[in-house]
């Protein structure tokens, strides 16, 4: 292996890995010094000299010419009588500069050059790349599904660095096949074991962010701010937003002309329901507009405790808990308030959505109670196990099972 096969090998692994050329003729330059310096015990007579675009390497000995016979080291210093036959007007003292051969290092000193070489760039690579995605933590990036497995999938950016989308950090809906593109959010950026791991996030309330930015020009340009949001991945997200502009409608900006703007958000989000509301540091008025679509009677708030009580008629409860609870989970998180509804006139018992039980009663028997018109779980005790059965197809034991379920609720 001569200089000019062994540059351009690592030319070619520089454009892989997308190295800089001064990088790359420093890192050169510092390895084949250090391989010089261990072959003379010094280096402060050698000049190296890296030319990456032609792909050559030149290595000069700088010696000093000394009398016949008096030369000690012949790596640093020339006899007078060898020096004139290099140019005659030399002369003790001086210094001649040789030309120092890349096959005199030797097959074994040019592979453990190359090893250190490939040692050094890639160090220098996975530093890079953990500079590179630490800026760019909170942005949203596109990549190609190479692997899928069970906790995660592996993906590849567009210069082949490996990128992670843990289980956890997906919509549960999320379905990617290998080849397939994919855009997430850079949560995290660590190190271990001297390698970058780069964590994606598609569950994060950023990457609903960065996809308003990307949809929405006026939440690019500033005009519009996002104060707040959160979500229940795949399920449901609450955006608060606020414009400074009295001529820009920020709701109406943000969902555009029959919904063009953030029907795309919403495809991209596995059909995620988002709510995009008006901001406002009017409490009463923002746990209104947090728990849209459903109407509230009226709101009492205790500053200290930050709980609300919110009260509404029967018909508005079940819209302001929402399927799962999701509704008044996340209007409680977007206002800071922990949010207790109730029925109006009915101060003491709080009332609760029949979906919230869905992990205790079965969704066919919720849907067959809801039927008849009972989506609390007061409505259906109100009603009572007699005219449960008469009223639907649900049999007395089952009916029994439901009773339990709903009345340990309020003991």
């Amino acid at each position: 292996m001569d200089s000019l096969e062994l540059i351009d090998s690592f030319s070619e692994f520089k454009e892989l890995k997308n190295i800089d050329k001064t990088t790359m003729q420093s890192v050169l330059e510092d390895v084949f010094r250090a391989m010089l310096k261990k072959k003379f015990n010094t280096d402060e007579h050698i000049d190296v000299i890296v030319n990456i675009d032609k792909g050559d390497v030149q290595i000069f000995l700088n010696k000093e010419i000394v009398d016949d016979g008096e030369v000690e080291d012949v790596n640093t210093e020339i006899a007078y009588s060898d020096a004139i036959k290099v140019e005659p007007d030399f002369e003790i003292g001086e210094e001649v500069t040789e030309e120092f051969k890349f096959t005199d290092f030797g097959r074994r000193n040019v592979l453990s050059l190359r090893q250190n070489l490939i040692s050094r760039i890639m160090e220098l690579e996975k530093d890079n790349l953990y500079k590179i995605y630490k800026e760019k933590i909170g942005d949203i990036v596109t990549g190609e599904v190479y692997q899928v497995w069970k906790k995660e999938i592996l993906v590849l950016d567009d210069e082949g660095n490996e990128l992670l989308l843990p289980k956890s950090e997906q919509i549960p809906s999320d379905y990617f096949k290998k080849g397939e593109s994919l855009r997430a959010v850079v949560a995290k950026v660590d190190m271990r074991n001297s390698t970058p791991v780069i964590i994606l996030s598609r569950a994060a309330p950023e990457f609903l962010e960065r996809l308003f930015e990307l949809e929405v020009p006026e939440v690019f340009d500033g005009l519009i701010t996002i104060k707040k949001i959160v979500r229940e991945p795949g399920e449901r997200a609450k955006v608060a937003v606020e414009s400074y502009d009295d001529r820009i409608d920020p709701v109406g900006a943000c969902v555009g002309m029959k919904g063009s703007r953030i029907h795309g958000i919403v495809r991209e989000l596995r059909n995620e329901n988002i709510d995009v509301i008006n901001y406002t540091t009017n409490p009463q008025l923002f746990i209104q507009r947090a728990l849209s679509p459903a109407k509230i009677t009226s709101i009492e708030i205790d500053e200290e405790e930050k709980r609300a009580k919110v009260y509404l008629k029967p018909d508005q409860v079940s819209l302001a808990i929402g399927r799962g609870g999701h509704n008044i989970k996340l209007g409680g998180k977007l206002t800071g308030y922990e949010l207790d509804v109730y029925r109006e006139g009915e101060v003491d018992v709080e009332d609760v959505d029949l979906e919230e039980f869905a992990d205790e009663i079965d969704s066919w028997i919720i849907d067959e109670l809801k039927a008849i018109g009972c989506d609390t779980a007061k409505s259906v005790l109100d009603i009572g196990a007699e005219d449960l059965v008469k009223r639907t197809d649900l049999e007395e034991e089952t009916i029994a099972d439901v009773f339990k379920v709903l009345q340990a609720e309020f003991e």
